[in-house]
């Protein structure tokens, strides 16, 4: 069989060559149709003879062979590298297309909402919607409260070994009985301006059927000091000589006090004439200010109550008259000290004075009681209270009314109070009176235990001149034409006797408070002539005794009812004019040491 090539065949163009299969070697092979038939049996199949490639494609196998064996696996890694990256940046472009447009519609919205505040801020008048000013109002307050918040801590109340409780419970004390006047007789509640939900202020009274007086407090007040018409107050009394007294008593315009209404659903006055009459009665005050306070008190929308200045903390405010008398003054600790235990203050507040008076001696005692002390004129503008008390005047107290009404009350222990209630038995006194030691920290267990280790103290409280206020002349009406002599005739007794007495000159006028509060506490005995410095007896403790020198011109029971509200022996000499023979006054003093 010929196995060699048909001359006839065309040689094969190179395109022809390079598609044609490696292993086609007779695809140019005549067909089997135009050869003769085979003729005996079939010759073995021959192997396939391959016809040798050309140099060219020999070059080109070889350098394929050389890449492929120089990197053998970077091509299939190159290959997943490339389809895991472009997987990748799918992903990535996938994200930030979800992101982008969220990050600029919050720009967009804090934006809005910061142009919105600033355009409410800068606005000079009230806006239609009440609602969304109280909202933007609130937040300017609070940044403003930032700013000015009162650095000053309050100080806890002490403990007290008289203390009763002065929350109400579910019996409260009689009409007119000791409790009554001297305890938690504000029994009835009256909701002036009641607390809603959501905001806005609120305001309420606590009244005393026996005292016929109220304590009126409420949330979100403001005071414009531009509506009282007074003197400023607080000045040194060097400066203010001669000014009247009329002019440091506070007249208020309509609006001076304002409370915020809830979501404006109520406006105006914010009480009328006859819950006045019926609340804070006048009771023969010629002057009553807190009535006339509440009178000019009107309620505002939310939104009008713009302030200088905002207290946080709860902040009394009171009115004094007879601010330089050391009786009067107590009167108004007393119904201060009453005002925070009625409304449950948690620690001692601030005190704002609503008065034009100058500085006094007595107003540090005010600082050592209180947490804070300043004069209502002292602020810059309007100031606003989270919560402000209305304090009754000092005229509306127990220890006042006591000199014009008869009631039945004496002074008790707390223990034996604890013990076996008794509504005509108070230690309400007592429990003031430690209040006053407390605040000078002289309410302590080694200053009561040393009281007699070294004698007996019989302390003579002396009126002596001194200048009290701007109308004040300086000199001091004598009650004892002959103190000097009285004093000088005990001292010198007090020498000749066996046991060892200390006669104490109790000069106050030229002593500060917390040497005034020591020389009472230390007294065994305590003699005066009628007069304010003996007021001191409130801080007196339980077995003092106390001897009154009454002339005929002041036969008043100031401080025979403190000795009988406190239980204290009292002992009073009465004269027929103003002069005290010695004697008497020495034989009375001997008979009561002899009890000691």
């Amino acid at each position: 069989m010929n196995l060699s090539r048909p001359k006839n065949t065309k040689s094969l163009t190179k395109h022809q060559c390079n598609e044609s299969q490696p292993s086609d070697r007779w695809a140019h092979t005549p067909p089997a149709s135009t050869l003769p038939p085979p003729s005996g049996p079939l010759p073995r199949p021959v192997p396939p003879i391959y016809a040798a490639p050309s140099p060219r494609r020999r070059r080109r196998a070889h350098r394929r062979r050389r890449r492929t064996r120089r990197r053998p696996a970077m091509m299939p890694v190159r290959a997943y590298h490339h389809h895991h990256h472009h997987n990748n940046n799918n992903h990535h472009n996938h994200r930030l297309r979800r992101i982008i447009p969220r990050v600029l519609l919050a720009v967009f919205a804090i934006y809005a909402v910061s142009f919105a505040v600033y355009l409410l801020r800068q606005s000079p008048h009230p806006s239609a919607d009440r609602e969304g000013e109280a909202v933007a109002v609130a937040v300017a307050e609070e940044e403003d409260h930032e700013k000015v918040r009162v650095t000053a801590s309050q100080k806890p109340w002490p403990r007290l070994p008289s203390y009763l409780p002065w929350t109400s419970g579910s019996v409260q004390p009689p009409p007119h009985s000791c409790e009554g006047y001297f305890g938690n007789g504000f029994s009835r509640l009256v909701d002036v301006l009641p607390a809603r939900g959501g905001g806005g202020g609120w305001f309420r009274c606590h009244h005393s059927e026996t005292l016929r007086s109220s304590i009126c407090e409420g949330g979100r007040v403001r005071l414009d000091p531009g509506l009282i018409a007074m003197s400023r107050g607080g000045e040194p009394l060097d400066q203010v000589m001669g000014r009247a007294e009329e002019e440091e008593v506070p007249k208020y315009e309509p609006g001076a006090l304002q409370v915020e209404g809830a979501a404006a659903k109520r406006t105006g006055p914010l009480v009328e004439p006859g819950f006045l009459d019926a609340y804070v009665p006048t009771g023969g005050i010629g002057m009553h200010t807190m009535r006339s306070l509440l009178d000019s008190a009107h309620v505002v929308p939310p939104g009008v109550l713009h302030c200088s200045k905002w207290v946080e903390e709860p902040t009394l405010l009171v009115t004094r008259f007879e601010y330089a008398n050391l009786f009067h003054t107590i009167t108004d600790w007393y119904s201060a000290y009453v005002s925070s235990r009625v409304t449950d203050l948690p620690e001692r507040p601030n005190v704002v004075f609503v008065d034009g008076h100058c500085k006094a001696q007595l107003e540090q005692t005010w600082e050592a009681l209180f947490s804070n002390v300043t004069y209502v004129k002292n602020f810059s503008g309007p100031v606003c209270f989270r919560h402000a008390i209305l304090s009754p005047l000092g005229y509306e107290t127990a220890l006042f009314k006591g000199l014009s009404e008869s009631f039945s009350c004496e002074g008790a222990s707390a223990d034996s109070l604890r013990e076996k209630p008794d509504h005509q038995k108070t230690a309400r006194l007592s429990e003031f009176g430690e209040m006053i030691l407390a605040a000078f920290d002289l309410l302590r267990d080694d200053i009561l235990s040393s009281k007699t280790s070294n004698g007996l103290n019989v302390l003579f409280v002396r009126r002596e001149d001194y200048l009290a206020h701007p109308r004040h002349s300086g000199k001091v009406e004598s009650r004892l034409s002959n103190e000097k002599e009285v004093y000088d005739a005990i001292e010198s007794w007090a020498k000749g006797q066996k046991c060892k007495i200390n006669v104490i000159n109790g000069l106050f006028a030229h002593m500060n408070m917390k040497e005034q509060l020591r020389a009472i506490q230390e007294a065994s005995v305590v003699i005066g002539a009628h007069g304010a410095g003996l007021t001191h007896l409130v801080s007196a403790t339980p077995d003092t005794k106390v001897l009154e020198i009454i002339s005929s011109m002041y036969r008043r029971p100031h401080f025979a009812l403190i000795s009988h509200w406190k239980s204290l022996e009292y002992h009073p000499i009465n004269l027929p004019g103003s002069y005290a023979r010695v004697t008497d006054v020495i034989s009375e003093l001997s008979n009561i040491l002899k009890c000691l």
